[in-house]
């Protein structure tokens, strides 16, 4: 199995059209308000750090750009071939290492896995933005690529944040700069109930070792000034023993 070609076409034509530079889509957030925060709470859990780093769903690269400052070996990995040449292009140096995968393909995880070994993962907001069909391969594909040794980090929106995005785009001026482009292009934000997920990690035969809460920083403000900031709820799992 892999991705609906919908999906994929939806997210190359967002990475196509976007605008370039940190910040300019709706999630690409100051790393230090995000993976930064989601940092303090996974890497106490993380059994081997010599294991390789997997940014998985990376896009632009902001996140990986700022893993590599931590970790010695950093992939980042993406359905979207125009969103890597837009990491590739910010990591002129090559620090980081770029992946062209699709998650929900059994064959192309194995062979990444292969190439790899076990590595940690780390994934910001993809579940929750896949079509329904493939959301349980996409976590198959994690409990792939962790192995035995490595351990995932898994956060996404709440479906608190539904509402609160919904009340966004259906506002008297129309969604917020940002957000209408992804809206646009057929990418439903939040649309994962929290009942779900542990159901997919479980078929995947994960393990929850840690779970909680945090506030999801995005690059968008209200009407008022204000950052517009979504509920979250992550977890850090590993292969069932």
């Amino acid at each position: 199995m892999s991705v609906t070609s919908r999906y994929r076409e939806a997210w190359e034509g967002f990475w196509r059209e976007a605008p370039h530079g940190q910040g300019a889509v709706f999630w690409d957030a100051e790393p230090v308000l995000t993976v930064g925060l989601h940092l303090a709470v996974f890497e106490p859990h993380l059994a081997d750090f010599e294991l390789p780093l997997l940014d998985l769903g990376c896009g632009n690269g902001t996140q990986t750009r700022f893993l590599k400052e931590r970790f010695t070996r950093v992939v980042g990995a993406d359905l979207s071939a125009s969103a890597l040449d837009r990491a590739r292009s910010a990591d002129p140096e090559g620090a980081s290492e770029y992946e062209l995968v699709d998650c929900a393909d059994k064959s192309e995880v194995e062979e990444l896995h292969r190439k790899l070994g076990d590595t940690n993962v780390y994934m910001r907001g993809v579940l929750h933005q896949c079509d329904a069909d493939d959301r349980q391969a996409l976590i198959d594909g994690i409990a792939t690529l962790i192995g035995q040794s490595g351990r995932a980090f898994v956060v996404e929106l709440s479906q608190d944040a539904r509402p609160i995005l919904m009340e966004l785009a259906e506002g008297p001026d129309g969604p917020p700069s940002k957000l209408r482009p992804i809206l646009e292009h057929g990418i439903a934000p939040g649309e994962v109930a929290d009942s779900a997920v542990p159901v997919y990690l479980g078929a995947a035969g994960l393990a929850v070792i840690s779970s909680g809460e945090l506030p999801l920083t995005t690059t968008e403000y209200t009407s008022e000034g204000t950052r517009i900031v979504l509920p979250s709820k992550w977890v850090v799992v590993e292969a069932q023993r």
